[in-house]
């Protein structure tokens, strides 16, 4: 039977996807959901399967291009069959109608139409070079040209001296833009245009960078805002993830120090609650969440995203240092699930293990609160009278006023110190 696939609401209040790459090809067979195209969407790149088994007869949608949900992506049916007599006509359509003509009739006679005018591009500034003998892939040169850069003057750091895209954009002076996943997104380069102060790079946003800006503005739009700042002793905690990296790396698992912020989080959530909730503002109700899904914000080259770690109250640590390792890479590749991505109901975002150390984070929305840690430092503290040096770890907990208050964050805050300042808390579920 002649199925005519069209592209799937895949939840989250997507309406539109940008085809990556297509498994399959028109003439192939395939079995029932087997993965036949990769569609990127605000969120994630989604895995698209057949929803039944047959041939691939047409493919409506290419590489590169933006398709609406709900839009036919495919055809499939079984082998020998033909195309739906409405998508034969259309087909048939598209290659009989000739291309308009440039000339206009009369009851007198013809018309002839004036050439049309093309607009000269201003100038580009003339690059002087001698480009003889220099290695580089015609689209490395294209991006040179665009950026105005004498590609002959560029050291390469490829095979054989070979220029590449990076060593190009290092020339120019500039931090190195993230390397993106797939063709499709490297053709979207920064364009160059000019100011009347000089050069500019104007950068496309990309559909997560888009949907990143949106909820931004949500979360600051809608819900205030305070934050609540805090500077935990973690002295004893240093030494217990010292003590405890390497038994983990004996089982193949990487211990970051968040697992034992996590359990902390979860710890002063239990006894501070309302913290663990969002606010229904169609109902006016405070929606205080029984269950614990953490998401930890992860920096990606396409932007930030929020894994979440599905019922971390019941994960040792270990199991969610393992959990944290795995979608922190799915992330970073665009491989992870949508429903990865939702159900939070806290956020930790660590701008300590790129340097930071006091940062005022926006909350997650609609959650009621996020909480930023810093990077850990030296520091000389008074400690029963004397003058010593311990760890503090920075944190700052933003929150929404609306569902919290100044005290009850500041209780908040400090049950979660005393946890992470506390190692036998820790011991408990270290396994």
């Amino acid at each position: 039977m002649v199925l005519e696939f069209k592209f799937p609401d895949v939840g989250e209040g997507i309406t539109e996807g940008h085809i990556v790459k297509w498994r399959v090809k028109e003439g192939d067979e395939v079995r029932q959901d087997q993965v036949i195209v990769e569609i990127e969407t605000d969120k994630a790149v989604v895995e698209i399967p057949a929803p039944q088994a047959g041939v691939i007869l047409k493919i409506n949608a290419k590489e590169g291009e933006t398709v609406q949900v709900g839009q036919v992506i495919v055809v499939i049916g079984d082998k020998g069959e033909k195309l739906p007599v409405g998508t034969r006509i259309k087909e048939a359509i598209k290659t009989a109608i000739p291309p308009p003509r440039k000339d206009y009739g009369g009851v007198v006679g013809e018309l002839e139409e004036a050439p049309e005018e093309k607009p000269q591009p201003k100038p580009e500034p003339k690059i002087e070079s001698s480009q003889a003998g220099v290695k580089a892939l015609p689209k490395t040169r294209k991006i040179a040209r665009d950026l105005g850069i004498d590609i002959s003057r560029v050291p390469g750091t490829g095979p054989s001296g070979l220029i590449t895209e990076q060593d190009v954009k290092s020339f120019l002076g500039h931090p190195a833009l993230p390397e993106p996943a797939t063709e499709e997104a490297t053709a979207q380069a920064p364009k160059v245009t000019f100011d009347k102060y000089g050069r500019v790079l104007e950068i496309p946003m990309s559909g997560i960078r888009k949907k990143i800006a949106e909820n931004m503005v949500k979360s600051v739009s809608t819900a205030p805002q305070a934050v609540e700042m805090e500077e935990a002793d973690v002295t004893e905690l240093v030494k217990l993830r010292e003590r405890e990296k390497k038994r983990a790396e004996d089982l193949g698992v990487h211990l970051t120090y968040l697992p034992f912020i996590i359990k902390a989080v979860i710890a002063a959530l239990q006894k501070h609650p309302y913290v663990n909730s969002t606010y229904d503002q169609q109902t006016g109700v405070i929606v205080n969440k029984q269950y614990y899904n953490i998401g930890v914000a992860v920096d990606t080259p396409y932007g930030l995203m929020v894994p979440v770690i599905k019922n971390a109250d019941k994960k040792s640590m270990l199991s969610m240092a393992h959990d944290m390792e795995v979608l922190s890479e799915q992330a970073r590749s665009r491989k992870i699930s949508l429903e990865d991505l939702k159900g939070g109901t806290f956020t930790i975002t660590n701008y300590g293990s790129l340097g930071g150390i006091f940062g005022v984070p926006i909350i997650n929305y609609p959650e009621a609160a996020i909480l930023g840690v810093g990077r850990i430092i030296e520091r000389p503290v008074v400690k029963e009278g004397r003058i010593v040096i311990r760890k503090i770890m920075p944190l700052s907990l933003a929150f929404d006023h609306r569902v919290i208050d100044g005290a009850q964050a500041a209780r908040f805050i400090t049950t979660l110190m005393s946890h992470l300042e506390d190692p036998d808390f820790l011991l408990i579920d270290i396994g």
